[in-house]
């Protein structure tokens, strides 16, 4: 049987389906479109998004009306001094002098052989660092002027201060003289110098004899060249100068009393009693004489002479000392050929000289315990500074073969920031006597540690008035500027209005509601020259947008008390073409006329008629209006009372440690409650008020979190504790571990909490927390804070509010940039249909591939059919033609 086979293709079955395909494709193209519309949509939304927020971000100089009122402070000498101004400050212009800087108070041990080695025994020692200020002149107090000076004087060169000769000579005869030479070099020594009183002998009148004279003998006797009393020839025993006549003589009215207080000679004592004692208070020498004249037995009796001995006459000189103090509370440097002659040791040292110690309870003080493990140099400055004590501890070698300094600087400046050192032991044993040798230091007894560098404050006048700062940032000195002095000397500030960036900001509010109004147009409107249409014409979110600004823009501030209420009064307006314009002239004008009420028209403001009431902010939410304040309830602090008064005088025994919770929360947390350590030490109670204050503060528990306390004795006498917060977590509640127990001093008093503000704002609700009331949400002062600092409960006046054109448009701004806002809701809908019509075209994509095949399939078919018909078709031919053949 013969068999059909094909040999290739009839039809291009490629080319059909490619041409059918071309055709099912078509609505692809249309769905290609909507995205391409869709992307030019959400390209559109970014550049409108784009200038929103340029347009939101120039308004950031503008939304807070204290911005307008900034002044600028420009000094003429910036070496010296520089400053900022607030809105408080008033123009002018100031003369500043500086004359000293503030700075912070050292102290440095003597030198040891090693900063690793022990000190003493460890015994466990408390080391308590109390902080305050310090009087008495600190410097060095010299002896009674040494050798022969009153007659010969001091040598020159025998002296020098600070590495600075004194100029003395062989008139340098008396402690007067010398303090006067001292003086004179004080601008290079940085010393003065007072010379201390001459006082004669106090047992010199001991043993007055009756003076006698003979028939040639002559007696008198002179103080400081003042005659006290004289006697002539021939007067026996008794009935001359005897130690009651010169009593006699001293006592008022007297011409010898008017001549030695002329001569600045006091006395005490009486020569009956045998302690009469002159003094020369200017520090010159006092000299005491008695002159006698005659033959050498003419004269018995007078000083010394209680036996009726034979007076030749005598000279007495008392000579005085001088005392140093430094002018900048340094050490002072002693050196020369003979200081020892001045009266001074030659050597660097200084102490406060009959100083006193006044603790500043509102600076926190602090303690640290040394013992075995920590008594080496290098274990005191570790353990100081990881207390955190306002102290920072360091270690200088000095080169010298004990060259170790352990040395303590306060951490604050200012003449308040002294440091008084105290250590104690633990019960009954006392602290490690080796260490309070080292490092005791009280300006008020033992100076273990040398003074380096004083606590002082910043020292200036303004316009003349003498200002003191603890540092060297020297706030309301003038009102609202805060002044910076680096050096000492003069400059003047001037304090002006910063118009030129009122101006700035304001012309850039206006170029950038422009460019917005700009971006806008193009995206909304259609351009006949090019016959195009914005991609966001018709765009009814856009167009919204575009209406609320200027809607805001025309529409009056309502609230305002001021000379402004839009913005046509300040010389801003639309023009035809749908810009803003800012008349410069009349901008000025407003700025030269009523420069303060610019501020309201752009920015939030708050008022209060009282006050003791303080507006703090407020929300987008908030609504401008004037609000009726009633306060119910006052904010209150937790405190905690004595029982009954404090003792004149209370001891505070070693170690004693307290528990102390402070502001606790419901339910408690053991993070509000620490061991706090108070110095030992007796006190009265005043001084025992700032030891507790400070102490409390000192510890880190609570200065790390914010929380303080004030002590204070009432006015019956108690000690009262309170939390410096107000409001219900206001609480504190002391007990004792160790020492002085707390029921030794309040008495097993009971605390009490404190109470949160409240009241109504406008009729509304209102949320008290501590001394901040806050407007509730959904009402008219939603968001609105104000703080109540003081006054008593009843109507507190008004609270007014208003929003300025850059306030509400920042917010507007927000609104629309938000996560619901108008743009960000239109972007989210713009992406949503993107991905709808991208799952469409995938989908019908889908669809075609199965067209594509079915075609593919069915032309191919057809193809094989056709092939098999021509191969029939050819086979019959040849038999045919093979039939045709053979018949």
């Amino acid at each position: 049987m013969a068999t059909i086979s094909t040999s290739g293709s009839i039809l291009d079955v490629n080319s059909i389906v490619s041409q059918l395909m071309a055709v099912e494709q078509q609505p692809l193209t249309k769905y290609a479109q909507k995205t391409a519309s869709y992307q030019a949509s959400l390209s559109a939304y970014g550049s409108l998004s784009g200038a929103v927020g340029v347009f939101q971000a120039s308004l950031g100089g503008l939304t807070k009306a204290t911005d307008f009122n900034t002044l600028s402070a420009t000094p003429s000498n910036a070496d010296v001094l520089s400053a900022s101004a607030t809105s408080k400050a008033v123009a002018g212009n100031y003369k500043v002098n500086v004359s000293q800087l503030a700075q912070a108070q050292t102290l440095t041990t003597p030198g040891i052989t090693s900063s690793k080695s022990a000190i003493g025994l460890g015994g466990k020692t408390t080391i308590s660092f109390q902080f305050g200020s310090a009087s008495g002149g600190f410097g060095l107090a010299g002896e009674t002027l040494k050798g022969p000076i009153a007659s010969t004087g001091l040598s020159n060169g025998s002296l020098t201060i600070n590495g600075t000769a004194i100029a003395t000579d062989s008139t340098t005869t008396s402690a007067r003289a010398l303090a006067e030479a001292i003086n004179a070099k004080s601008t290079t020594t940085g010393v003065t110098a007072s010379a201390t009183p001459a006082s004669s002998d106090a047992a010199l009148f001991a043993g007055f004899g009756d003076v006698e004279t003979g028939v040639d003998g002559t007696y008198a006797l002179k103080v400081g060249g003042v005659q006290i009393g004289a006697q002539g020839a021939g007067v026996a025993a008794g009935d001359g100068i005897t130690a009651a006549s010169i009593d006699e003589a001293l006592t008022s009215p007297s011409t010898v009393l008017t001549a030695l207080a002329d001569a600045g000679i006091t006395f005490t004592g009486t020569a009956a009693g045998g302690d009469l004692q002159f003094t020369r208070t200017d520090g010159a020498n006092l000299d005491i004489d008695e002159v006698v004249t005659g033959s050498a037995a003419g004269v018995t009796g007078g000083l010394g002479s209680s036996g009726g001995e034979v007076n030749a006459g005598s000279s007495k000189t008392a000579l005085s000392g001088i005392s140093l103090k430094s002018t900048d509370a340094s050490p002072i440097t002693i050196a020369g050929s003979n200081p020892a002659g001045a009266g001074l040791a030659a050597g660097t040292g200084g102490t406060y000289l009959g100083g006193t110690f006044t603790q500043d309870a509102n600076i926190a003080s602090g303690i640290v315990t040394i013992d075995a493990t920590n008594n080496s140099l290098e274990g005191i400055r570790d353990a100081v500074n990881k207390a955190g004590l306002g102290v920072t501890a360091t270690i200088v070698s000095d080169g010298s073969s004990n060259p170790y300094h352990l040395v303590f600087t306060s951490n604050a400046t200012g003449a308040n920031a002294s440091m008084k050192i105290g250590l104690s032991g633990t019960d009954t044993d006392p602290p490690d006597s080796a260490l309070a040798d080292l490092l005791a230091y009280d300006p008020s007894g033992a100076q273990k540690m040398t003074q380096t560098s004083a606590a002082q404050d910043t020292r200036l006048t303004v316009n003349g008035i003498a200002v003191t700062s603890k540092s060297n940032n020297v706030g309301e000195a003038i009102q609202g500027v805060t002044l910076t002095v680096t050096q000492t000397g003069a400059s003047t500030l001037a304090i002006s209005k910063n118009t030129s960036q009122v101006k700035s900001n304001v012309e850039s509010f206006v170029k950038a509601y422009n460019d917005l109004n700009g971006t806008l147009k193009k995206l909304t409107g259609y351009d006949a020259e090019n016959k195009t249409a914005g991609a966001l014409q018709g765009d009814a979110t856009a167009t919204s947008i575009q209406s609320q600004v200027r809607r805001m823009l025309t529409s009056n501030i309502s609230g305002l008390s001021g000379a402004y209420s839009n913005l046509g009064q300040v010389g801003i307006s639309f023009s035809k073409d749908g810009t803003l314009t800012l008349d410069s002239t009349k901008f000025q004008k407003a700025i030269d006329t009523n420069f303060g009420d610019i501020g309201a028209l752009f920015g939030a403001v708050g008022n209060t008629s009282d006050n003791l009431v303080s507006f703090t902010s407020s929300t987008s939410a908030t609504k401008p209006g004037t609000y009726e304040l009633s306060i119910t309830q006052m904010a209150s602090q937790g405190a905690l009372t004595s029982g009954d008064p404090v003792a004149p005088s209370t001891t505070i025994a070693a170690d004693t440690t307290w528990a102390v919770t402070l502001n606790d929360t419901t339910p408690s947390n053991s993070k509000n409650t620490a061991t706090v350590t108070l110095p030992a030490g007796t006190y009265t109670p005043a001084e025992l008020a700032k030891v507790v204050q400070s102490s409390i503060n000192g510890t880190s528990a609570f200065s790390s979190a914010g929380s303080s306390v004030t002590a204070s004795i009432d006015t019956d006498g108690k000690l009262v504790v309170s939390s410096a917060k107000y409001g219900s977590l206001s609480n504190i509640a002391l007990s004792s571990t160790s020492g002085t127990s707390t029921d030794s001093l309040f008495g097993g008093a009971t605390a009490v909490a404190g109470m949160d503000v409240a009241g109504t704002l406008g009729g509304h609700p209102v949320i008290g927390s501590g001394q901040t009331l806050t407007g509730l949400a959904g009402t008219d002062v939603e968001g609105l804070k104000i703080d109540v600092t003081g006054g008593a409960v009843g109507s507190r006046g008004t609270v007014s509010f208003s929003q300025g054109y850059a306030y509400q448009l920042n917010n507007l701004a927000t609104t629309m940039l938000g996560k619901t806002g108008q743009i960000t809701s239109r972007t989210d809908g713009i992406n949503k249909s993107i991905k709808d019509v991208e799952k469409q075209s995938a989908a019908f994509s889908d669809k075609l591939t199965g067209i594509e095949a079915r075609y593919r399939k069915q032309y191919s078919a057809l193809d094989v059919m056709l092939a098999n018909m021509q191969t029939t078709s050819s086979y019959l031919t040849q038999q045919l033609s093979a039939l045709a053949a053979n018949s």
